[in-house]
């Protein structure tokens, strides 16, 4: 089970780890190519049980409640992306001499002959968006592509359906990543790097190295942010092919070999003859939707790997006009007596919340929930200025009401001591009382929203409730 394609997967054991969104079609895939599935799983809940019927049904084996012994003869294992490296059966399997390979590494080795190619997007931040806005610009080249990998459709079914692409927009996170050795893109994104998921990666540096593994053997571009040195730090580090080039995105003007942004136009300085001197018209900023500047730089980063495919200027433009973002990412829900409502639900964490406040001048806060080890001392610093006033919801926010009084001490803070649902509606309605016009109320929580809410969705949800309920 080395670095080649495998060919024969007839008797081969085949260890699922977790059930979920990943294990099920992989074990039902490694089913079907006639190997010895035995799937592994920590929970016994009502819906494992569920999915473990489905697969008995078929011949897959299922232990439910005992994710940490390795199955006798496991040639392989394939496991979640949610599934921690220091797990027992990883030690287990490390020990046996045994590969671990990620739902990405399986599609990526079942890809058939003449598959098509791969651009890749990872980051912190932006991942979705940046790489739905990629998908759309492909489109309007007239390519058959979709948007695929972490973003909800499986790369297994991308690879493995009768459906026959032209080129892959994937969105890769970090736990798919750690478990992919051998994927190698076309050319590949890094759109920012922030603390996150440092409870599963262990320490920072094994984050980005794991965030970096996308740009290892890229063929045409390394696409980077000049405002990270991080990623361009990722890029120096890769192992890339002969001719493979660093491509830079900005929100300033663009030097050679950068796509950025001049006098209200987005302008590639990479893909041009003679990027010495010549610079391409790619879009206007109003082409992109929201034209807050995080979102400018999702979209400089999907027409930089566009532009690496060899897609004309006059898609870009086209893909970004017809690209609509998806809900709960800076999403203006209404305006209430001149002040603007904007849901960013999705800004689950400090780097995200970030670059939502720093699309207003004057913004009421509504910020709070699961912290998952994050300090807001910086965030609050940064945004300080802006801030109007803070409506502060969720277990953790009293971490963020601290970073207030030791960064904006002037700021008007009103700390909501609940945590049921009901709480959303209170929170708006204090919001409301701190702004005045022209201002505008930012739901962007900065934390997860597992203590209140089922995902961030209902969280949106019940934001924008609560200012249709004002409007009323």
């Amino acid at each position: 089970m080395g670095s080649g394609q495998v060919t024969d997967w007839q008797g081969k054991h085949v260890t699922v780890a977790g059930l979920g969104v990943s294990g099920v079609p992989a074990a039902k895939v490694l089913h079907g190519l006639g190997a010895k599935v035995t799937v592994v799983n920590d929970g016994d809940d009502a819906r494992a049980r569920e999915q473990a019927a489905e697969l008995e049904a078929l011949g897959v084996t299922v232990r439910l409640g005992d994710g940490a012994t390795l199955p006798d003869g496991t040639e392989l294992i394939v496991t979640a992306p949610g599934w921690k490296p220091d797990k027992p059966l990883f030690a287990a399997a490390d020990a046996a001499g045994v590969p671990v390979w990620g739902d990405v590494e399986l599609a990526w080795r079942l890809r058939k002959p003449g598959a098509a190619d791969w651009l890749a997007v990872t980051g912190t931040n932006g991942k979705t968006t940046t790489v739905q806005m990629l998908a759309s610009i492909l489109e309007a080249a007239g390519l058959r592509t979709a948007a695929v990998g972490n973003i909800g459709v499986s790369l297994l079914d991308a690879v493995l359906g009768d459906e026959e692409y032209d080129v892959l927009a994937v969105e890769l996170s970090s736990y798919q990543l750690h478990w992919a050795p051998s994927l190698r893109a076309h050319s590949a994104a890094v759109l920012n790097l922030a603390p996150d998921h440092l409870d599963w990666h262990g320490s920072m540096e094994a984050y980005a190295k794991d965030k970096g593994r996308i740009y290892e053997g890229n063929r045409v571009a390394c696409v980077y942010n000049v405002a990270d040195k991080a990623t361009e730090d990722l890029v120096r580090e890769a192992d890339v092919e002969e001719g493979c080039r660093a491509v830079g995105f900005t929100l300033g003007t663009p030097g050679p070999s950068q796509l950025g942004v001049v006098e209200g136009l987005l302008v590639d300085r990479a893909f041009v003859e003679n990027r010495q001197k010549n610079a391409q018209e790619l879009a206007e900023v109003a082409d992109v939707k929201p034209a807050a500047p995080h979102n400018i730089a999702n979209a400089l980063a999907a027409a930089a790997l566009a532009r690496a495919y060899g897609v004309p200027a006059g898609a870009v433009r086209e893909g970004l006009r017809n690209f609509t973002p998806d809900a709960h990412r800076i999403a203006h829900v209404a305006d209430v007596d001149g002040v603007a409502y904007v849901d960013d639900s999705k800004a689950t964490n400090t780097h995200a919340a970030q670059a939502s406040l720093a699309a207003y001048d004057s913004v009421v806060w509504i910020a709070g929930g699961l912290a998952k080890g994050a300090t807001f001392d910086e965030l609050v610093a940064e945004a300080a200025k802006r801030l109007r006033g803070a409506v502060l919801i969720g277990r953790d926010r009293e971490l963020i009401r601290e970073a207030l009084a030791r960064h904006a001490p002037e700021v008007p803070v009103v700390d909501l001591g609940r945590t049921d649902t009901g709480a959303m509606l209170q929170a708006v309605q204090e919001a409301r009382r701190l702004a005045r016009p022209g201002d505008t109320v930012l739901l962007a929580p900065a934390c997860a929203s597992m203590d209140m809410f089922a995902n961030y969705n209902k969280r949106g949800d019940a934001f924008a409730q609560a200012v249709r309920e004002l409007g009323a």
